[in-house]
């Protein structure tokens, strides 16, 4: 580990050579599916794994393909088998050595993170002393996994228990693997389940160091396994495999809708936690200086590849050109560049097709009329040298945002702020409404009683009050409508990752053959 750190702190070299020298360091033996205990590495098509700030390509890999998907199978079919029966109080000491093993590894992966999504070095610390954290709060669930006594008619003693599913599934986006990865594997892994996480092909690193690390907090070989590979090869298999239990999806809408339907096929039931276009409304008594750098945050921090993203800002008529003009001032003052500079605010997109769809949109947005008010230009850094040919984005506001607009109802995934305004209470809750997405939205205003009443209004899962973005392990997390269904956080979430066995035991010998109920 001294050396990876090393050589990202110490070293001037281009980023493209410092991500080979990092990846090299840590996987000697190669890129593949992780599966009892290493790496093995597969002979399909090769995927190239790109360099977001440079557009240079790092490495490549071969697919494992379906032989890949059969390897984890296999390996989390005899996990669960081990840790679905393991004592819970033992499950929970391993969880909390897990996460131990994590914090103390928090640069390494968090130094992972960044060379292969871009993601800024600040924002990958972060994310990384988080998935320490939802493995320490989810062993506190690890033992207190319990049933109930139900009454009933006759001599019987009846009670509940919940059994693990065996085998659960998570595939998880490219935006922020590493997040992802812990946030659906702490809650299933302590209802006592053996976890395979699908991540994107393109950044699937940090995600086989998080299934390291937890084999050498003492977590039973095959438990924890990651399928690196192609989605429409491993991934298909896994979603359509009968040795899955469940299967949780984070995802575009319309890839989502396709695994859903594939895993029904097959009797899998699936949690989906998909896109969002969510509604940030600023009421003109709200603290707007607050207000400005609450709204830049929610859209703009990491590059806006966030399914919460506060992308609509919808800002009360008589304080628009006031409050539009401090966030535009936050905006020109964010600072981009290179990921691995800790100073670093905004980095790249994930890749040049998300470049041209988010680019696209820009261009949409302005054909029907909105005026670009940011994101004209770039810093001179990102126009020149080593730069120059990667994936990049301004952060652009877009000012005059109308309900017929496409902006109006298309997840950018960029960093792309559409600004509308509205008169009134009621108008500001029917714009934040007129989307099929449900996952987020916020309010800012001084009235206590409004912004109640508009947190109960708003059609979202998690909604905010003079803030954004602020999301924790211990509160449910999903969506509304096409935002998806099921929750992935929380106490409720051991339920998700659980079944209702009912057992009946007679407490007294019968004296006639035992009724029954045809069901």
């Amino acid at each position: 580990m001294t050396t990876i750190l090393e050589s990202v702190r110490g070293s001037s070299t281009h980023p493209a050579e410092r991500a080979r020298t990092l990846i090299a360091e840590t996987f000697a033996d190669g890129i593949g599916v992780y599966a009892n205990g290493r790496v093995h590495v597969g002979s399909g098509d090769p995927i190239e794994l790109i360099d977001a700030a440079t557009g240079e390509s790092v490495l490549s890999y071969p697919d494992p393909g379906t032989a890949g998907a059969d390897i984890v199978l296999d390996a989390a079919t005899q996990g669960a088998k081990i840790w679905g029966v393991m004592n819970p109080f033992d499950r929970a000491e391993i969880l909390r050595a897990v996460a131990k093993n994590i914090s103390d590894h928090q640069e390494e992966l968090a130094i992972l993170e960044t060379v292969t999504t871009g993601k800024p070095l600040r924002d990958a610390r972060v994310e990384a002393g988080r998935v320490a954290q939802m493995f320490g709060y989810y062993a506190g669930w690890a033992d207190k996994v319990t049933g109930q006594t139900i009454p009933v008619p006759g001599d019987w003693l009846t009670y509940t228990q919940r059994v693990p599913w065996g085998v659960v599934v998570a595939v998880t986006p490219w935006n922020a693997p590493l997040n992802t990865a812990g946030w659906n594997s702490a809650a299933p892994l302590a209802a006592g389940n053996a976890v395979i996480i699908k991540p994107s092909e393109f950044t699937p690193l940090s995600t086989i160091r998080l299934a390291q690390l937890a084999e050498e907090a003492g977590l039973p070989a095959g438990v924890f396994s990651v399928a690196v590979g192609m989605g429409t090869t491993i991934g298909a298999q896994l979603s359509t495999d009968r040795r899955v239990g469940k299967l949780s999806f984070i995802g575009s809408v319309p890839v989502g809708r396709i695994v859903a339907r594939a895993a029904a096929g097959a009797g899998i039931p699936v949690v989906l936690e998909l896109g969002g276009k969510s509604a940030n409304i600023v009421f003109a008594d709200a603290d707007l200086d607050q207000a400005a750098m609450g709204a830049v945050n929610a859209i703009f921090a990491g590059a806006g590849q966030s399914c919460v993203a506060g992308s609509r800002l919808l800002v009360e008529r008589s304080i628009h050109d006031e409050f539009v003009a401090k966030v535009v001032d936050h905006v020109n003052n964010l600072r981009l560049g290179d990921p691995l500079d800790p100073t670093t605010e905004v980095g790249p997109i994930i890749s040049r097709r998300q470049v041209e769809t988010i680019r696209g949109l820009i261009g949409s947005g302005q054909e029907d009329g909105a005026t670009r008010l940011t994101g004209t230009s770039a810093p001179a850094g990102l126009l020149n040298g080593i730069f120059a040919a990667g994936n990049w984005v301004i952060p652009t506001v877009l000012d005059g945002v109308e309900p017929d607009h496409r902006l109006e109802t298309t997840e950018v995934f960029g960093p792309v702020l559409g600004v509308s305004t509205f008169d009134s209470e009621e108008e500001a809750v029917s714009r934040a409404n007129a989307t099929n997405f449900g996952l987020a939205g916020a309010v800012w205003t001084s009235d206590v009683a409004r912004a109640h009443r508009v947190a109960a209004a708003v059609k979202s899962g998690t909604f905010w009050i003079n803030s954004y973005k602020t999301i924790h392990v211990a509160v449910p997390f999903g969506g509304f409508g096409d935002s998806g269904h099921g929750r992935s956080s929380g106490p409720g979430v051991i339920d998700e990752y659980t079944q209702l066995k009912a057992v009946w035991v007679p407490t007294a010998t019968p004296s006639a053959p035992f009724p029954s109920m045809q069901r």
